[in-house]
């Protein structure tokens, strides 16, 4: 018969919350986050505008340069969202509001879902990716979306 042993310690619990970096917000350090990641990532504010994207997740999303893409909306710039039928039909509005980085801002909670991106080029496949969404707070309130993608 195996034999196991267990032992316990007593947790650590810090007393306070580590305090933020002078002049940074939830949001500025989301953004610096996100623009630096090696994995692709998007932040969008309220009004959906792109605060930062990583440039893997322009890669990915089959968009320009973050550069390019910071302080637009993010459906129009430049991302091209399709329906999943035969046809790829444009996204029609009512359903764009379910895509996960607007739902988690609407919502307030995490948000979960495929999306098909038009490729960019002609020849070239159009891409699936999971998206997985959260809201982003700043003083108790949703101020943006933080979105990580994979290609499926």
């Amino acid at each position: 018969m195996a034999h196991v042993e267990l032992s316990l310690s007593e947790v650590f619990a810090p007393t306070t919350r580590t305090p933020p970096e002078p002049g940074c917000d939830n949001i500025g350090r989301w953004s610096a986050t996100v623009s630096s990641a090696d994995e692709p990532c998007l932040l969008i504010d309220a009004e959906t505008r792109v605060l930062a994207v990583s440039a893997a997740g322009c890669e990915l999303l089959c968009l320009g340069t973050p550069e390019e893409l910071i302080g637009l909306p993010l459906l129009e710039g430049g991302l091209r969202l399709l329906d999943f039928t035969a046809n790829r039909g444009e996204l029609a509005d009512p359903e764009i509001d379910k895509i996960p980085p607007l739902l988690a801002l609407t919502s307030g909670r995490l948000a979960r879902g495929l999306l098909r991106i038009e490729a960019a080029g002609e020849g070239t496949t159009d891409a699936t990716v999971d998206a997985i969404s959260t809201p982003v707070l700043a003083d108790g309130a949703v101020a943006g979306s933080l979105t990580f993608f994979s290609e499926v």
